[in-house]
């Protein structure tokens, strides 16, 4: 299992998560260099160099799971690796599509006041829209609907447009119901790897 965070980088954001997931899965939160104080690497200079650096760590068979602007990663590996994306698990994400038809807060303003991170990643906007129907890995979509960063109609849009998806929303979730809502989020992960003997 492959853990992707937010735009925070934040690594712990994950561990409620991980700590409740069954012993006999390996399980890798990948940390981005320059975030979460993580240290800087001279190779990743870009949002395409971090995506990059992110997927050569996916050399195996896993599952991905991703909170927020993880989730472009998440899709991207699962469209450039799919030898190597067993199913993705995408958390309150963007999912690298076009939020301009959505109602959404603005969150890299505040974002660049609360995180030291490179412009770059702020700035980095993918469109990924025309490709999702090309993903064909079981996807589970887990949204909260008290998200005004990533709201509920962002991961019924997702699931419209990922054949092998299935999405589930969890009551007052806002945009940290991984880490609030832990046990939920786990039983549903769990649920998942049951469905599709992952």
């Amino acid at each position: 299992m492959i853990f992707l965070a937010g735009a925070s980088g934040n690594t712990a954001f994950w561990q409620p998560v991980i700590k409740r997931l069954p012993q006999e899965y390996e399980k890798v939160a990948i940390a981005y260099p320059s975030f979460g104080g993580h240290p800087d690497h001279v190779a990743v200079q870009s949002f395409q160099s971090l995506q990059d650096y992110v997927l050569e760590h996916i050399s195996e068979p896993s599952i991905v799971i991703a909170q927020f602007m993880g989730g472009i990663f998440a899709v991207q590996a699962a469209l450039q690796k799919p030898q190597h994306v067993k199913a993705l698990v995408l958390v309150a994400t963007s999912g690298g599509i076009d939020l301009s038809r959505f109602d959404v807060a603005d969150w890299r303003k505040d974002y660049q006041q609360t995180f030291s991170v490179p412009d770059w990643f702020v700035q980095h906007q993918p469109h990924l829209d025309d490709f999702l129907d090309q993903i064909t890995c079981p996807v589970l979509l887990i949204w909260g609907d008290a998200d005004p960063i990533s709201p509920v109609a962002v991961g019924q849009y997702l699931h419209s447009k990922i054949v092998n998806s299935e999405l589930h929303i969890i009551e007052n979730g806002q945009h940290d119901l991984a880490e609030v809502y832990s046990d939920q989020v786990t039983e549903l992960i769990q649920n998942f790897l049951i469905k599709y003997s992952l």
